[in-house]
């Protein structure tokens, strides 16, 4: 089918395929996405809802979710209980979500839009941004994600 595109967890217990990557494509560098990767940021992915199907693994598929920090949403992570990777929603709701792009198999049809949460208090002090991609701190990807919403 064109414009599939395939994913899964790695034990490949999990596996999903969406048809519409919308965007954007951010490196999120807040503290909870640093924890949960262990890394300097999270490279997470906007799909369409109804373009997603979970194709096996709902089963194994666990949620994580951490309490609301300063104002909903609050944050909350999907992961495989057989090798621990990460998973997408096994029910998102609303028109779209968040996949991790590591998830992908396949090529995405995007790069990367901006790097967001990078005041200096929420980034690591270990790595620089050397690319040439939009930086926003936390107050600018608040104004920004208000905007994209309405339009």
């Amino acid at each position: 089918m064109p414009g599939v595109i395939q994913g899964g967890c790695l034990c490949g217990s999990i596996r999903f395929q969406v048809t519409n990557v919308v965007g954007p494509l951010e490196l999120c560098h807040c503290p909870r996405c640093r924890k949960t990767t262990g890394s300097a940021f999270a490279a997470t992915v906007v799909v369409a809802v109804d373009g997603y199907a979970l194709l096996r693994g709902e089963d194994l598929i666990r949620e994580f979710a951490m309490p609301v920090n300063e104002q909903p949403p609050g944050y909350t992570v999907h992961f495989c209980c057989v090798c621990g990777c990460f998973a997408p929603d096994p029910r998102p709701t609303g028109d779209r979500f968040e996949i991790a792009c590591g998830l992908f198999d396949d090529d995405l049809p995007v790069g990367p839009d901006r790097h967001i949460y990078c005041d200096s208090e929420y980034r690591a002090n270990w790595y620089t941004i050397e690319d040439n991609l939009p930086q926003y701190t936390k107050a600018q990807i608040a104004g920004l994600r208000g905007r994209e919403r309405t339009s």
